[in-house]
């Protein structure tokens, strides 16, 4: 990967990974696909200004779905969970992500 910028492609805000933020420091991504875990820890790391603890990554497959008579499936993607140091956390604001 070339830009950091373009591994992180949007935060992934959900209940879980609410609890997850406020227990254990960890935060999820929805990177790019081509991404590798290295990559992911220096773009979250300069984009944040934080220090990355540990990276996990997993690969969503794709689900089927259906518009009245067509079937379709939509596109797999990359999850990264990111665990950060003590004391660290990152603030999302709307549109900086």
């Amino acid at each position: 990967m070339k830009d950091t910028f373009n591994i992180i492609i949007r935060p992934i805000l959900t209940e879980k990974m609410t609890t997850l933020k406020n227990v254990h420091r960890q935060y999820a991504f929805h990177v790019d696909l081509r991404a590798n875990k290295i990559e992911i820890k220096r773009a979250v790391e300069q984009r944040f200004d934080v220090t990355v603890e540990s990276v996990r990554t997993m690969i969503m497959p794709g689900k089927f779905r259906r518009l009245g008579r067509y079937e379709g499936k939509t596109a797999k993607w990359k999850k990264a969970v990111v665990t950060l140091k003590k004391d660290e956390e990152i603030e999302y604001v709307a549109g900086a992500v």
